[in-house]
């Protein structure tokens, strides 16, 4: 059942009702692709986004939702907004949404709190978050950054902590630099205007900036850190009372992931269609995808699966640098099982 918690959040029950205009926001493993069986017919559930839902991040789970996918699973998705991936990893490990969206750092920062959430896959085999500067900033490496501002979307979402991450594979910490949450819009805008030489920034924001003339660019995490791609969460009580409604989700959104690796720009015409606030501006979701399949969505030889040893190794830095104050045992941080 739906918390009624969430009734302060934007409950989004279909994709021609979401009421947001763009300013509110910014071939390994082909059986798994086979249709899944259903959980049960018109099972409703309700999932959890740490951002508005527009945004092409969300690419998998709209194209899964729009081209049927979802539907063919048995599975009536609705849609809810949390505060960011840490926030929806809270939501799902108390119970009050059974899926969600975060960043696959995010298990490893809750559950040192006692908060039962693992990762049920992953959307990809690199990191989410990149490091998005300005061609004129001078900055070559995550060192460049000392005494510099640069924006995230908020302190509560896990790209704020690979951030962290980021400058702690430089020897700096969080007072070295100017961080700046700056909301959905704001952290990419600021580096256009030139009020912040660069952003912690994800495929979704690097179009925008590019189309205000601005010259950019990437860094990815992964290439300093360990860091991950997106994730879906569950809990543990969700996982064992529920497996079949979670192994139909995620082979219907693990579809849609592959529909985008497949063909980027045929993909970008279709989330358009069922996300109309992009009207207009095509090429910036085609540009986003085509960010995802080089960047982020390449490196697993199981669609969706977690790698064990990256994330115990993204663990190990997050505890060396003073992230976390203590460790979890990987298994408690992911499960496999419903990708296989």
């Amino acid at each position: 059942m739906f918390d009624p918690r969430f009734s302060r959040r934007t409950v989004l029950g279909s994709l021609s009702g979401i009421g947001l205009g763009l300013g509110a926001g910014f071939g390994a493993g082909l059986g798994i692709l086979d249709s899944a069986s259903p959980a049960r017919a018109d099972e409703k559930i309700t999932y959890l986004f740490p951002a508005p839902p527009l945004l092409p991040a969300f690419g998998p789970i709209q194209l899964a939702k729009g081209k049927g996918y979802f539907a063919q699973a048995g599975l009536d998705v609705t849609y809810a907004v949390g505060r960011g991936g840490v926030d929806v990893a809270k939501e799902v490990g108390a119970g009050n949404v059974p899926l969600g969206g975060i960043v696959a750092d995010a298990p490893i920062i809750v559950r040192q709190n006692g908060v039962p959430v693992k990762m049920v896959a992953v959307f990809g085999g690199k990191g989410f978050m990149q490091l998005v500067v300005r061609a004129d900033s001078g900055i070559s490496k995550p060192a460049d950054l000392k005494g510099k501002t640069i924006t995230v979307m908020s302190y509560q979402d896990t790209t704020f902590y690979a951030l962290l991450g980021l400058l702690a594979s430089a020897g700096l910490s969080k007072d070295d630099v100017d961080i700046q949450a700056a909301g959905p819009v704001g952290v990419w805008q600021m580096v256009a205007t030139g009020k912040s030489v660069g952003m912690a920034g994800v495929p979704d924001w690097i179009p925008p900036v590019e189309a205000a003339g601005v010259s950019i660019k990437v860094l990815p995490t992964d290439e300093f850190f360990p860091h991950m791609a997106q994730a879906i969460a569950a809990s543990d009580q969700i996982i064992r009372d529920k497996p079949d409604m979670v192994r139909a989700f995620v082979k219907a959104a693990l579809h849609g992931m592959k529909d985008i690796m497949d063909d980027p720009a045929a993909a970008a015409t279709d989330f358009v269609r069922f996300v109309p606030e992009w009207n207009g501006k095509e090429g910036q979701v085609k540009e986003a995808f085509s960010y995802y399949d080089r960047l982020v969505y390449p490196g697993q030889k199981v669609l969706g699966a977690i790698d064990p040893q990256r994330l115990a190794n993204l663990q190990d830095f997050y505890l060396a640098k003073g992230i976390i104050q203590k460790k979890s045992p990987v298994d408690d941080l992911y499960t496999n099982q419903f990708v296989q």
